[in-house]
């Protein structure tokens, strides 16, 4: 009897044990999807905001035309301008107008790249990245006309050969992020007969060193010109560089011509043209340099290389417009299926799109996406991957993060450092639309209380912000709920505001300010040609004019000017416009609370 009583014993205590370790594995369990859906959400809130961004960035690419069309002042007395706008006249000069002018000084300390390149020399622009060495300018434009002397002998379209002993390595967009491709290099191998890579296009723009990110490309690719293959990507675009960073980062080191620039009338069309004093025919729709006409895209092959660059696959049928990025299409499986099928191909590999993983999958496994830029939006947003493919076997898929500050934090940590980013950022969002989403909500409001179903305050938000995020589940982050589930909805603007810069100037010159912000800067460094910083008040009038005049923004001049005279602090009848915008800034209460509690600490 004593043996059966401590074997009952024994089996209460086990089953006792099992039943706590299912409820910590349930509590576990759950607990990780509450937090993978909270990453989920501050990503679609990241993807929404950046995709609405692209969106009006390719309208303000409609408004330069409008500019060259209506500015009538620029085209006749600053040609120069609408040159510096629409082209580069890069071509026009020799290989040693540029070289000759460049020395450099024996205190160089930089890598010192051979001519012709080899193997060597990959290895030493790497080696000397990592040591945050500056390639001199001297050396970057012996590898930028290297590389285009070597791009225009080849095709548009490339072609290479893999085999059961041969793979290949494809890489997504990096957009700056240097450490991904010392990652993917490290891990992977660099570039070679026997390694080639194909890099998918974005190398530049949003992160902070697209240049050496470049300069390691050009350089591999000059070594192995059959083994790297270099797709673009709608950042590889000067309209887009001057919007996302690129630009700033380089300056007037090269440019690229612009698909997002309308094309340019051909003969026949119905614009007017007039020759100007630089021998550039400008037109109702842009310039045409003197040269081969077929160097200039048509409408139709605009539309096509637009479609090729920003279009994104889902899973509807049918083709349909990108409504999110504003330009290109949406394509479903039957014409993923339909293409392929054309071309006999067996799938479509390409890239575009962030994904939490760093792929994706999708079209019954004929389209994948792979994203190479881990921690896109905030570190530890997403992973970056690369793929290995080869004759007969199916796609192998890598995955990595990097991190640094975040590598020691828990899981949740990093998911309320990734959402707290996104909140934010959504917020900013808000507070631009503030006088309009007051009197959306106030029409709603027809009692007058205050309130508002969160039904109500979730259609509010979708139809003002025009973004396409789960309202109702942000809203326990967004808004104050009472016990009846009705929204207090003057509470989404409490914690938040533009900090105003003139105390006079009514807030909803403040916000029309704070929301076209890029556009506006995105113009001011257009007009402002020579990079001074500084543009006339005359040009920052009549650039406002048009502007206000093409976005239909009901602005009064009189309020616009009196702004401006004011920022003008030392009255030199110029305008810092960099400070002009940084004074728009918004305020956060909740981080003001965030430091005090941390100093208290």
């Amino acid at each position: 009897m004593g043996c059966g009583t401590s074997s009952s014993v024994k089996d209460k205590k086990s089953e006792k044990a099992l039943k706590a370790a299912l409820v910590i594995q349930n509590w576990y369990r759950g607990r990780s999807a509450q937090l993978k859906t909270r990453q989920r959400y501050a990503l679609t809130i990241f993807q929404s905001i950046e995709y609405a961004d692209e969106q009006g960035q390719l309208q303000l690419s409609n408004f330069f035309s409008f500019m060259l069309e209506n500015y009538t002042r620029v085209l006749e007395e600053d040609s120069e301008l609408v040159t510096h706008l629409l082209g580069s006249n890069i071509q026009d000069k020799d290989r040693q107008d540029y070289l000759g002018l460049i020395d450099v000084p024996d205190s160089y300390c930089g890598p010192r790249l051979q001519f012709p390149l080899t193997f060597t020399d990959i290895d030493l622009l790497i080696e000397a990245f990592k040591q945050q060495q500056i390639l001199h300018a001297y050396y970057v434009l012996e590898v930028l006309f290297e590389t285009k002397k070597l791009l225009q002998q080849m095709p548009n379209f490339t072609h290479t050969k893999t085999s059961p002993s041969k793979e290949i390595t494809i890489c997504g967009d990096l957009h700056g992020k240097l450490d991904d491709l010392f990652l993917i290099y490290s891990k992977n191998g660099l570039p070679s007969v026997s390694n080639p890579y194909v890099f998918n296009g974005d190398f530049v723009d949003r992160g902070k060193n697209s240049m050496e990110i470049l300069m390691i490309l050009f350089v591999s690719f000059l070594v192995y010109p059959n083994d790297l293959h270099l797709n673009r990507g709608n950042h590889e675009d000067f309209m887009m560089n001057k919007r996302y960073g690129f630009t700033k980062e380089v300056l007037n080191k090269y440019k690229l011509k612009s698909v997002l620039m309308p094309p340019i009338p051909i003969d026949g069309d119905r614009a007017t043209e007039k020759e100007n004093k630089v021998g550039t025919t400008i037109t109702a729709r842009g310039i045409r340099r003197n040269g081969s006409l077929s160097e200039q895209l048509t409408k139709h092959e605009w539309e096509q290389v637009i479609d090729i660059l920003w279009s994104d696959p889902r899973g509807k049928r049918g083709c349909y417009p990108n409504t999110s990025r504003g330009g290109g299409c949406y394509f479903g499986p039957d014409i993923t299926s339909r293409i392929l099928n054309k071309y006999q191909l067996k799938m479509l590999i390409r890239s575009h799109e962030c994904k939490p993983e760093g792929y994706e999958i999708c079209h019954d496994g004929k389209v994948i996406t792979v994203f190479s830029a881990s921690n896109y939006y905030e570190e530890g947003s997403n992973r970056g991957a690369y793929i290995r493919v080869s004759s007969g076997t199916p796609p192998r898929f890598f995955q990595y993060q990097m991190t640094r500050a975040t590598c020691l934090r828990p899981l949740y940590q990093r998911v309320n450092a990734v959402e707290s980013s996104a909140i934010r950022m959504l917020k900013e969002r808000m507070i631009s639309r503030k006088t309009d989403l007051i009197r959306v909500f106030q029409l709603q409001d027809c009692s007058k209380s205050g309130k508002l179903s969160v039904g109500q305050w979730a259609f509010s938000m979708e139809n003002v912000l025009g973004l396409n995020l789960p309202w109702r589940s942000l809203s326990s982050r967004l808004v104050t709920t009472d016990k009846d589930g009705n929204t207090d909805y003057m509470s989404s603007f409490q914690d938040i505001h533009i900090q105003k810069p003139v105390k006079e100037v009514q807030s909803t010159l403040i916000e029309t300010v704070y929301r076209y912000r890029s556009d506006l800067q995105m113009i001011f460094n257009v007009i402002d040609s020579d990079h001074s910083g500084l543009i006339s008040m005359e040009e920052f009038r009549s650039m406002w004019k048009l502007f206000t005049s093409y976005y239909s923004v009901c602005i009064d001049d009189s309020q616009l000017d009196e702004l401006a005279e004011r920022m003008d602090l030392n009255k030199d009848g110029s305008i810092d416009f960099n400070e002009f915008l940084k004074a728009f800034y918004v305020v956060h209460k909740f981080d003001k609370l965030n430091k005090s509690d941390t100093k208290d600490a």
